[in-house]
């Protein structure tokens, strides 16, 4: 006990020392944690920059929910759940201002659904200029170009930006995330063009989740690619409209649909009796299961005419798992519809509609609907509470199995903080 509050304490000291050091919390080229981050995809990138010296910034975020949500089926046992608070969940942030156009961030979880114990979800270097190379090096080039390489979340779609990542929900306007969960942190690297609104990005990474030297030749390289445009067409008119591809050719396991292991909002719905929080942190979800090979297509719409915005998604994922001889199919659709409103549009309503459809390994067709409708209110920009209405139905699957003639809905709250 003793030790674990010296430890602690010098975990408070160090980071109170490192906030006196960094009162001015804005880095360049960085995209907020908290409300000023909404709306905001790609991190921005500015040519001025202010560097003076190695800057930290540690930031975090917590977050927790209220669960009244009923769940039902054809008849098999489901495990019993009430109405009471979830677990609390805690990210911790660092971000560090390394030279002039370099900057790196690490994200740890404090607290998640699936891990009883602190885990590093991922980080990455970002090069803006390359004037540690020679001041001014190829600096034409490099006004354009930003180039990110880590263990990082990859830039596959766009609707991972609006997504909730374990305590970081602020730029999340509804509680949970989308039914087939397009997510995954990976070894490699990104490079990026962008000029006059267009934007374009190739990638790279080695296609595992969970690095290891051993099993070699079992995964092989994944490629990741995006094209669009993001500009103001018109006073307070924002358009952006893009294009992404993930592609990986052999996988032992290609992990785009599982690899958060942070959890789902929705806790213990549609499971068996001997279900757990942690176990079944996946609740609410489906993963196609194309484990060996796998390309997806993501297109995403966004339009924001002042208050009013529309955020849409159309995917399709082929592949296949284990001895499958033929690709299957899932699209999977998304649209959302939000008004901001209010002093600094500090509230808002909206509502999503989310649907996914494709055919199983056994060949029978399935498709799960969800209905969404949420209000939020910013007390203060680093701090939403929100509300939300959720239905899903689950249609297709075999009789005698847990989710056939499924549903589940009810409402949450949630209570968000990020810094």
């Amino acid at each position: 006990m003793k030790n674990s509050i010296k430890y602690f304490g010098l975990i408070a000291f160090v980071l109170f020392g490192l906030q006196m050091q960094a009162q001015d919390r804005d880095l360049d080229n960085y995209r907020a944690p908290d409300k000023r981050g909404i709306n905001v995809f790609e991190a921005p990138k500015d040519t001025i920059t202010d560097f003076d010296g190695v800057k930290v910034r540690v930031g975090g975020a917590s977050t927790i929910q209220f669960q009244a949500i009923d769940h039902e089926n054809s008849g098999e046992p489901l495990i019993e759940i009430g109405d009471n608070f979830n677990l609390a969940t805690a990210n911790l942030d660092l971000d560090v201002a390394l030279y002039d156009g370099v900057r790196m961030h690490l994200r740890t979880y404090l607290s998640s659904r699936h891990h009883p114990e602190p885990y590093v979800k991922g980080g990455y270097i970002q090069i803006d200029k390359l004037n540690f190379v020679r001041e001014g090096f190829m600096e034409d080039l490099m006004d354009k170009v930003t180039v990110k390489i880590g263990h990082m979340e990859n830039n596959y779609g766009d609707a991972h930006f609006r997504r909730t990542d374990n305590a970081q929900a602020i730029h999340n306007p509804f509680v949970g995330n989308y039914i087939m969960d397009g997510f995954t942190t990976e070894v490699g690297a990104e490079v990026y063009y962008r000029d006059n609104g267009f934007i374009g990005m190739v990638g790279l990474t080695n296609g595992k989740l969970n690095q290891a030297v051993n099993n070699p030749g079992t995964t092989g390289a994944s490629f990741l690619a995006k094209l669009g445009y993001d500009d103001y067409v018109a006073e307070d008119l924002r358009v952006r409209l893009t294009g992404s591809v993930y592609h990986t050719g052999k996988s032992s396991n290609a992990y785009l649909y599982s690899a958060d292991r942070a959890g789902s909002r929705y806790y213990l719905v549609m499971e068996n009796p001997d279900a757990s929080s942690a176990g079944n942190f996946r609740s609410g979800r489906y993963n196609p299961g194309l484990r060996n090979e796998l390309t997806a297509f993501m297109f995403n719409p966004f339009v924001k005419y002042k208050g009013l915005e529309f955020f849409g998604t159309y995917e399709r994922a082929s592949g296949k798992a284990d001895a499958e001889t033929s690709d299957r199919d899932f699209d999977q659709i998304a649209a959302e519809l939000i008004y901001r409103f209010g002093q600094n549009e500090n509230f808002y309503i909206g509502g999503r509609y989310n649907t996914v459809e494709g055919t199983e390994m056994g060949g029978n067709d399935i498709d799960i609907t969800r209905y969404q409708l949420g209000a939020g209110w910013f007390m203060t920009k680093n701090i939403l509470a929100k509300v939300e209405y959720v239905t899903q139905d689950y249609n297709g699957f075999n009789p005698g199995t847990i989710l056939h003639e499924g549903n589940f809905n009810g409402l949450m709250l949630e209570a968000a903080i990020s810094f």
